[in-house]
């Protein structure tokens, strides 16, 4: 499913037997995950329902594919109950890339077979069929060849640490080299929980010492995963790089400054330390600013959360911090940028303070690790 702290499902059936089924998905799906709220909403076509309003169904005049179009931009993900032709000719003119399509499943109406149909990892339809399949004794259909086989999935693995993939070309070279039985190389600085599975080994020279592990180093290998917010050096000649959201930037601005500016600050503080701006997590200020257009609209076009805090409560943060008195007579504290970025992302400062057209940014590294 795709980021965010709500998870929006669409549903539609064809048949008053596939509203029955709908009925009982829908008052399963309240309990699928712990760390979202799931909100659903579901739609009939076709023949006449009995009471579909009062069941809290949406009759669907339009085609189908002008439906389906809506959903994709609306939906983390649909569900179709009824014949998989319907689905596949609705969604057809949508389906653009792996990363950014909705999952998309298919049950019959009997509740027999549920297809997770596009979407399978990265946007979780193979999760959500598996776990329907529990629930209702349905049997998911999975056909991607990391399940079929049991092996390691990369975009699995990202999904599950809140990690970015950076070249899907590559991470198609890291399946495929899996499922031939080669081997694939690894490299991070975060600490690991858990151990490799089978097909990756630890390689990026003396990122291996030290670790105590048995696996065979893979520092001669070609292909690798490379976990990390930076893009300064590649530890492999054809490298994978897992992107982890982990950098909290700290901003104070100016009253009125435009989102432009912020940006153009923020892209060139990150490229100046060859950061990924796809590793960024939150945005952090003072609640002075908690209204303030440019800095909204930086956060909302880049769907990052924006957390704020008082000055009392970004001058507790313990640290040395670049002061400055012009800044504690507007704000009440010496600084804000470092302060906040510090206080939210609960880590270590790795950029001090940059300014530059009346916006100051920093950026610190959250404390986390990965695991398998």
């Amino acid at each position: 499913m795709q980021r965010g702290k709500t998870m929006n499902i669409a549903g539609i059936c064809f048949t008053n037997a596939g509203m029955e089924l709908a009925e009982k998905i829908r008052e399963l799906l309240g309990q699928f995950s712990e760390k979202k709220e799931i909100q659903t909403r579901w739609y009939c076509k076709g023949q006449h329902f009995e009471n579909a309003g009062e069941r809290g169904f949406e009759a669907v005049e339009e085609p189908m594919q002008d439906w389906a179009g809506k959903r994709f931009r609306d939906s983390d993900g649909l569900i179709f109950i009824g014949a998989t032709g319907i689905a596949v000719r609705a969604i057809a003119p949508y389906v653009w890339d792996k990363r950014q399509d909705p999952a998309v499943l298919v049950l019959d109406e009997k509740g027999k077979f549920c297809i997770p149909l596009l979407s399978g990892h990265i946007g979780g339809a193979n999760e959500l069929a598996a776990w329907l399949g529990g629930k209702m004794g349905c049997v998911p259909v999975l056909t991607t060849a990391t399940d079929v086989n049991s092996r390691f999935a990369v975009d699995v693995y990202a999904k599950k640490n809140d990690m970015v993939i950076s070249n899907m070309t590559y991470a198609k070279e890291v399946s495929a080299a899996l499922l031939s039985g080669e081997q694939v190389g690894f490299y991070t600085n975060f600490p690991v929980k858990g151990e490799l599975p089978d097909g990756l080994v630890w390689g990026g020279g003396e990122s291996y010492e030290g670790r105590g592990r048995k696996e065979q180093k893979g520092d001669e290998l070609s292909l690798g995963i490379y976990i990390s917010p930076s893009y300064h050096s590649a530890y492999f000649a054809h490298t994978l790089w897992l992107i982890p959201r982990c950098l909290t930037l700290g901003i104070g601005c100016r009253k009125g400054v435009s989102v432009r500016q912020i940006e153009k600050l923020v892209d060139t503080t990150l490229k100046s330390y060859s950061l990924y701006p796809e590793a960024i997590a939150q945005v952090a200020t003072i609640d002075l600013k908690k209204d303030e257009p440019g800095l909204l609209e930086f956060c909302r076009s880049r769907e990052i959360p924006l957390r704020t805090f008082t000055a009392d409560e970004l001058k507790a943060v313990p640290g040395s911090f670049s002061g400055s008195g012009f800044v504690a007579d507007i704000t009440g504290v010496d600084n804000v940028c470092e302060r906040s970025a510090v206080l939210a992302g609960k880590g270590k400062l790795i950029i001090k303070k940059m300014s530059g057209d009346g916006v100051t940014c920093a950026v610190a590294l959250q404390d986390r690790s990965v695991e398998f």
